[in-house]
């Protein structure tokens, strides 16, 4: 069954009317028409089985039928620091990690950020950011998308998590005492956590003790050196194998379904 994503979804109205870009997919792309059945999904977890009524100009009416199961959300709550990066890396890591079941993901500058946003340009960036979480949360059959927050810089995002009390990885490419590995098996499996990745020139040394002094963990991925947005995704791939719901049935946490997203739009 395709699914869209409206904005709200109110029951007692029993209808719902989408437009936009998904009003466009609907009856542009995919050609659906009167009868049709679809889930529609929004930003609240609310799921319904609807049929559509009527296609007009730029708007189609969907009458909700039942409500539907969410699928329960990841054991862990966990937010992504990422460096930003070019548009291309960028896209891809929200794109994959929204995927992965990420909650939120907090873009930031850095030392070695190559990418500056000017201010006039951000509502848009941000706006095509949100545009493919919400994408991967349907092929993936999120519950909802993450939230995506406006750029920071790394100071500022440092100062917001340093009196969290969650676990704090930060993966730098120097650390030599400890990997990502051993310390996953170290630390109990948390209901939240952090992780944080650089630019493509990687962290610097003084930011690196400034993230510790912030209570992060410098973490390795080993001898390899991978790219910004490949780190991002292992991160959160193995943080959610270790901590999440990366397993059929997770050890503190609920099922997860994997798909080819055939029928996902």
């Amino acid at each position: 069954m395709r699914r869209f994503m409206v904005e709200h979804i109110e029951p007692e109205r029993g209808r719902c009317v989408i437009r936009g870009s998904e009003a466009r997919h609907i009856g542009k792309v995919l050609r659906m028409g009167p009868g049709d059945p679809l889930v529609l999904m929004d930003r609240a977890g609310l799921r319904f089985l609807g049929r559509i009524e009527s296609v007009g100009p730029g708007e189609i009416t969907v009458s909700l039928e039942k409500p539907l199961p969410a699928p329960p959300p990841s054991p862990l709550r966990l937010a992504l620091g990422q460096a930003l990066l070019r548009s291309g890396p960028m896209d891809h890591v929200i794109q994959k990690t929204s995927e992965l079941g990420v909650q939120r993901i907090e873009p930031f500058s850095s030392e070695r950020t190559v990418v500056r946003l000017a201010s006039e340009g951000m509502e848009n960036r941000l706006r095509h950011w949100r545009e493919i979480a919400v994408s991967a949360a349907k092929q993936s059959d999120r519950e909802r998308p993450p939230d995506i927050l406006p750029p920071v810089s790394l100071r500022d995002l440092l100062s917001r998590w340093g009196s969290m009390d969650v676990p704090r990885i930060i993966l730098w490419e120097g650390e030599d005492t400890r990997d990502l590995k051993g310390l996953l098996r170290e630390v109990p499996p948390p209901r939240e956590a952090m992780g944080l990745v650089g630019p493509e020139g990687g962290f610097s040394v003084e930011e690196v003790a400034a993230a510790r002094e912030a209570g992060f963990l410098p973490a390795s991925l080993g001898r390899r050196i991978l790219r910004a947005e490949t780190a991002a995704v292992t991160l959160v791939a193995l943080l959610q194998y270790e901590w999440g719901d990366l397993s059929l049935e997770s050890a503190h946490g609920p099922r997860f379904t994997a798909h080819g997203g055939a029928d996902v739009v």
